[in-house]
Formats: structure tokens, sequence, C-alpha cells
């Protein structure tokens, strides 16, 4: 058996994801501040306690869509995976409502990254997400 298209796309965003924050934990940008709010949009350290569960939580979430993929794990890997298009798609949802300018400034480079990246990026996610998921519980309810 094959990793599927989708799951395989889904694993390599979330595995480039982990490496970018492993990347800042290794060598710290040379303003984090910056960094953060363009990111984020709001001021917080990118220190080893906030970067190392974020790179687990992504690695985690790349390996179960690739056991799901392959029709392994379980239950427990199909809620990781669960999870993980909830997650996408509620963050496609914020991504939207501050596309449009609510709670966010439209000068600032955190606004035109989430327009242009990060909001894409995340509708396309969640959908191959949840093809993943709908392939699993198409073959498992298969003849």
């Amino acid at each position: 058996m094959r990793i599927s298209l989708p799951a395989a796309f889904v694993a390599a965003v979330l595995l480039l994801d982990a490496f970018l924050h492993l990347f800042w934990l290794v060598r710290p940008a040379a303003d984090p501040r910056a960094l953060s709010l363009a990111v984020l949009n709001f001021d917080t350290p990118f220190t080893a306690r906030v970067l190392v569960p974020l790179i687990v939580v992504l690695t985690v979430a790349a390996l179960s869509t690739i056991a799901v993929s392959l029709g392994r794990g379980g239950r427990l890997v199909k809620a990781v995976t669960l999870a993980l298009g909830a997650g996408l798609l509620a963050r496609a949802e914020l991504g939207l409502a501050w596309a449009f300018g609510l709670g966010t400034d439209t000068g600032t480079p955190f606004y035109w990254l989430n327009l242009l990246l990060y909001t894409p990026l995340c509708v396309v996610l969640a959908f191959a997400t949840g093809a993943v998921l709908m392939r699993a519980l198409s073959r498992r309810d298969g003849p």
C-alpha cells in the first residue's frame, strides 16, 4: 500500500513547518519580536519551551496522517488526524475573518502573510486531511 497524494502533501507541509520551528530553535531570528508579529500577530518568545511542543505536535500530526493513509494506527491515529483537520479548518475560518480586517491591522506583514499564504494553505490542508480520512473510512466500510 502506498501513501496517498493528499497525505503526502499534508505530511510534507507539516514536516516543513516542524523543520522551520526547529531552525528557529537552533538559530534564533535576528529580531524575534518582528518574526513573532509576522507569524502570529502577537509578541511571544521563540524559546525551547514554546518551540519544542510545536515541533512534536507537528511531527505527530504528520506521522498520523501518513499512518491513516496506509491504513494503520487504529482509532487513536484517526482521532489525531481528525483533530488536525478540525484545527486546520478553524484556523482557515479565523484567517478569513482576519483577511476581512477583523482584529488585525491590514498594513502588517501578518495580514499579507495570512491573506496570501496561511489561510489558503490551511484551506487546502483541511480538505486534503478530510480526503485522507474519507478514503480511510471508505476503505474500512468497503466490500
